[in-house]
C-alpha cells in the first residue's frame, strides 16, 4: 500500500532520529504543527470516546480521499495524533480500514512508548475515523 507523502516525511524524520529522546522531542514539534480547530468543532459531537486525553477530530471527504483534522489538550497524545493524521490522511475508505496501527507506530520507533491506555485511545481515535468514512 502506497503511503501519503506527509507519512514518508514522518518515517524518514523519525528513523534518523538518534535515540529516544531525539524521537520524543520530534513527537512534540509534530504536534505543535497540528493545525488549530475551531471552538465549534471542539464541541461534545467530535470527542472522541474511550481516550483518557481530550481528543476532538472531524474529517472530511475530499475526491474520494479522506481528510482529518484533530486536536487534544495533552501534548504528548496531539504528536502521536499528528503521526496517525499524517498516516491516514489522504487516504480512501478502504484503504483507511487496512491501517495497522501497531506496525505503523512500531516503523517510526515508538512502539514501546504507547502505554495500553495510548494505544487504546489512537485506535479509539482510528475506529472514529472509519466510522466517518463508512
Amino acid at each position: 500500500m502506497n503511503l501519503p507523502a506527509d507519512a514518508v516525511t514522518a518515517l524518514e524524520t523519525f528513523q534518523k532520529a538518534a535515540g529516544w529522546e531525539q524521537r520524543a522531542r520530534l513527537l512534540m514539534q509534530w504536534g505543535e504543527r497540528l493545525p488549530a480547530l475551531s471552538d465549534t468543532q471542539m464541541c461534545d459531537a467530535n470527542r472522541v470516546h474511550g481516550c483518557e486525553s481530550q481528543v476532538w477530530l472531524v474529517g472530511e471527504l475530499r475526491d474520494g480521499h479522506w481528510q482529518f483534522s484533530a486536536n487534544s489538550d495533552a501534548r504528548l497524545i496531539r504528536g502521536l495524533v499528528a503521526l496517525l493524521l499524517a498516516r491516514v490522511n489522504g487516504l480512501s475508505a478502504a484503504e483507511l480500514q487496512q491501517v495497522d496501527l501497531p506496525d505503523w507506530f512500531n516503523q517510526l520507533g515508538l512502539g514501546r512508548q504507547l502505554s495500553e491506555s495510548r494505544s487504546n485511545g489512537l485506535n479509539a481515535v482510528l475506529q472514529r475515523m472509519r466510522e466517518l468514512a463508512a
